[in-house]
């Protein structure tokens, strides 16, 4: 069964820093792009984040292009999250999303339940 698990969400002042994790279980880890995502209340969700399976190569939204970085251990089957310089606007639930693409098939796609992440005053 797959599962992914998020932790590492909580509160934090405006400048402050988080590390989100995604412990993976249920799948070949490594065969896997991993996302991150979040969503705001009444707003749809958004693409954060994403690492490559092999390689290590990462995307960033605009909005935290700088501030964010995505990175995996393969030998604990976990993807992190390090936000700093955290805003307001990052405020969200932060959900963690594992990929694998797939020839003449839907890809595979599987999600965590989410962490909640508020950042405020």
């Amino acid at each position: 069964q797959v599962q992914l698990v998020e932790s590492g969400g909580g509160l934090v002042q405006p400048g402050g820093s988080l590390r989100l994790s995604c412990a993976a279980s249920g799948f070949t880890f490594s065969s896997r792009a991993m996302r991150w995502y979040r969503q705001a209340p009444g707003k749809e969700r958004e693409l954060v984040a994403v690492i490559a399976n092999v390689g290590g190569g990462t995307n960033y939204a605009d909005s935290v292009k700088g501030r964010f970085t995505i990175s995996r251990d393969n030998a604990k089957n976990t993807v992190y999250l390090q936000m700093n310089s955290l805003k307001p606007e990052d405020t969200a639930v932060y959900y963690c999303n594992a990929i694998a693409l797939r020839l003449g098939a839907p890809p595979l796609s599987d999600w965590g339940q989410g962490t909640q992440v508020t950042v405020s005053s």
